[in-house]
């Protein structure tokens, strides 16, 4: 892992949300993007080297849906930048943790995602993130 690439925090509203998070973090959110297949819409905002995404569902059985009907909006996962996902997925499984996904799927940003479960992770979902080549 080479650093935190981001915090993914679950909101209702994405708008509001942005306009919440510019004041807060003193600077404009620098995308958005709909992840279809995940049935989720994002904004990002960079803070330093890490980013902070914002996910709003875009239907009601999408993964941040489900996530805040049973615990509210808040903290979703965290994220990590890896040189090789593939490699990343095969070393983390081997030593235990169990994966939520068998192969990497394209995420927003850019990215190549997989995510470990949180019961393998003490209660957090942590994601993999890898720049697309």
């Amino acid at each position: 892992m080479n650093k935190i690439e981001h915090i993914g925090i679950a909101v209702k509203n994405l708008d509001e949300a942005i306009r919440t998070y510019t004041e807060l973090l003193g600077t404009e959110c620098y995308k958005t993007e709909a992840v279809e297949s995940e049935g989720v819409k994002t904004a990002f905002f960079r803070v330093g080297e890490s980013k902070i995404e914002l996910l709003e569902a875009s239907n009601e059985t999408s993964p941040i849906a489900k996530f805040i009907e049973k615990k509210g909006e808040g903290i979703h996962h965290i994220a990590f930048d890896v040189t090789d996902i593939k490699q990343s997925m095969s070393d983390l499984a081997a030593k235990g943790f169990q994966l939520l996904n068998d192969q990497p799927k394209n995420g927003a940003d850019n990215k190549l995602v997989a995510f470990l479960h949180p019961k393998s992770s003490n209660g957090v979902l942590v994601e993999l993130c890898q720049e697309k080549r």
